[in-house]
Parts: structure tokens; sequence; C-alpha cells
């Protein structure tokens, strides 16, 4: 054996052991298709937003990544580099919940980004029929109606399925068969009411990815290639393969008679449906209160 090819990296606590290549008279680990690979573009993607200063490492000029070398996050990971780069290119997809863990804490993960790494990694994958437009429960209707606030049921592809007359007076393109996301990348009218759209649609994006999670959902890939084709931002945003969870935010609307406005988002889960959200715009005391939507580091989104 390799003598430097199990080296524990910083923060690790002791050598993991690669297990055997998949083609070495062993049967491949997974059923997902070669073509799949999402788990090796995620662990792309994240050690590209990790600087080496950030995993103290001393780099010297002229280096060619961005990021991370394979051979630094394998170091940091205790693992060796040529079972790192197995995982990348996708001749393994299921490593351990040790490996897993270990590479969460050298490509400095949170919780969501954390968790959305195991989903990538669990074997077999979930593929999910093609979902028809659930239908919104009457007790959430009449909640919404109720609500003299903004508010409307949102499925977990940001789709509106109902508001109420209150959003769609605060934004009239808050209606049934919107799609928030489209609209943020797409519509110049959305994008205007938004001063700082782009962490918006950043933090949107992300936390699509991270309610769809791993699984194979005709939604995601028709509404994520129609972004791709159709907008630079976006491609450049959902490369960065960011993860959140929804959270409460403070963002600002640009109203159509001037003035910016404040509004605390908040969003409820609804018991007894797959996936929709009732979302609330509660205004805060004054447009000038609150900060304002702010990245929560490199290649972060605020949320």
């Amino acid at each position: 054996m390799n003598a430097d090819s199990h080296r524990p990296g910083p923060g690790s606590t002791g050598v993991l052991a690669d297990p055997p290549p998949a083609d070495a008279g062993h049967p491949p680990r997974t059923t997902r298709p070669a073509r799949d690979n999402r788990l090796g573009a995620y662990l792309r993607a994240r050690r590209d937003q990790v600087t080496p200063a950030q995993a103290g490492i001393v780099a010297p000029g002229g280096r060619r990544v961005p990021g991370l070398r394979r051979e630094e996050v394998a170091l940091r990971a205790g693992i060796s580099a040529d079972y790192y780069l197995r995982l990348e290119r996708g001749k393994d997809r299921t490593p351990s919940t040790q490996v897993l863990d270990a590479l969460a804490r050298a490509l400095r993960l949170d919780n969501d980004e954390a968790a959305y790494l195991r989903a990538l990694a669990a074997d077999p994958p979930v593929v999910l029929p093609r979902p028809s437009v659930e239908e919104v429960p009457r007790t959430a209707l009449d909640l919404i109606e109720a609500l003299e606030h903004p508010a409307y049921v949102e499925d977990a592809a940001l789709t509106v399925l109902a508001a109420n007359t209150a959003a769609q007076a605060l934004n009239p393109r808050l209606r049934p068969g919107r799609n928030q996301l489209r609209d943020l990348y797409l519509d110049p009218d959305e994008r205007a009411m938004h001063p700082e759209w782009e962490g918006v649609a950043a933090c949107l994006t992300a936390s699509l990815r991270y309610a769809l999670g791993a699984a194979d959902d005709p939604r995601l890939a028709e509404l994520t290639a129609e972004l791709s084709r159709a907008s630079a931002t976006f491609r450049r945003i959902w490369a960065r393969h960011d993860v959140r969870a929804q959270r409460g935010a403070v963002i600002r609307l640009l109203r159509p008679g001037g003035g910016a406005q404040a509004f605390t988002r908040e969003q409820l889960r609804l018991n007894g449906t797959d996936g929709l959200t009732l979302v609330i715009y509660s205004p805060r005391a004054s447009s000038e209160d609150g900060p304002a939507p702010a990245s929560t580091g490199p290649g972060r989104p605020p949320g």
C-alpha cells in the first residue's frame, strides 16, 4: 500500500479505509446510470468554493484552480486521493457515512449542504413520476383569503397555486400558474421589483435544489433546462450547486408608485400535502427597518 494514500487530513478523526474499486472483481455499488453523476458534480462545485486560506493551506502563487485541489480535499478528509478521484468521476457513488461526514468537514459544508450530500449518495436513487397539479386544501384557501397581509401557496418547484387579493395587488405575478424562479430570471418587470433581485434569485435557486433533493423530478429537469437556455445568470448560479432550506427572511420590494417596502417573508408547510408551503409577507414597521438580504459567505445565497 502506498504510504501516503491514507494520511488523515486536518480535523479528521483518523484514517478512513478505501473500499475496493467497483471494477476490481466486485459488482458496481449503485444502479445510477453513468451519465448521471450528481455526487461528483456536487463535490467538484463545492471544492471550487473553498479557498486555500479557508482550509488553512498556504498556497503558492500560480494556482490554476479556483478552490481546493482534489488531493487537498482528500488529505483534509483522511481518504486517499485515488478514492476521492473515483468519487468525483462517478466510479464509486455510495461512500460510507463516515466518508461523507469527513468530506462535509473538509468542504466546510453547513447542515443543509451536508444533508444534500448524503441524499446524493443514497442508493438506489428515487425516481419520481410526473406530478399532477396538487389541489390546495380548502382550509388553506380560506386562511389566505382571511389574511390581510399578502399570502399565497407554492409547490416545491416554486409555482404559485393560490394567492389572496393582497398578494396579487402587491405583485401581479403572484397568481396561480406563475413560477417565481422563472419570473425572477426571465421577466424584467419582476426583476425591477427587487433591488437585490440576484440575491433573491440565488436564494430561491438554492431552496429549489434543496427541496427537490436528489430525486429525479420532471419539474426540476424541465424548469432548469428552460432557465439554462434563457439566462446566463441562472447558468452561473446553478453551476455553484448551492443548497439552502427555505427560512424566514427580510426582502425589499419596489412599489409601482415609487419607494421600497420591507417585508418579512415566512413559510409554513401545509400538513397533509406533498410539499406545499404557505408564504406570508408581513410588512415591517418601516421600509428602512431590517437588513437587506446578505450573502452568508462565498458562493452562499441569502435566506
